[in-house]
C-alpha cells in the first residue's frame, strides 16, 4: 500500500516525475496519490520514488 503524508510533503515533485501513473500533484503542489497499490509495472518506480523525497513523505507498506 502507498502512504503519502501531505503534511509532511514540500512539493518538490520528485514522485510525480518517477512514478507519474501513481503520483501526482495538486494547485499547491502537494502529492496526491493516483492508487493505493502500485501495479507490477510500477512497484520498482514507486519505491524509486519513496527513496528519492527529499521530505519523507512517502512510504510503501506491504511490499
Amino acid at each position: 500500500m502507498i502512504e503519502a503524508d501531505r503534511d509532511l510533503c514540500i512539493g518538490a515533485g520528485m514522485c510525480a516525475v518517477t512514478a507519474p501513473e501513481v503520483f501526482d500533484q495538486d494547485d499547491d503542489g502537494i502529492v496526491v496519490t493516483l492508487a493505493e497499490q502500485p501495479g507490477p509495472d510500477d512497484t520498482e518506480l514507486v519505491r524509486e520514488a519513496v527513496q528519492l523525497c527529499p521530505a519523507g513523505a512517502l512510504r510503501l507498506s506491504g511490499s
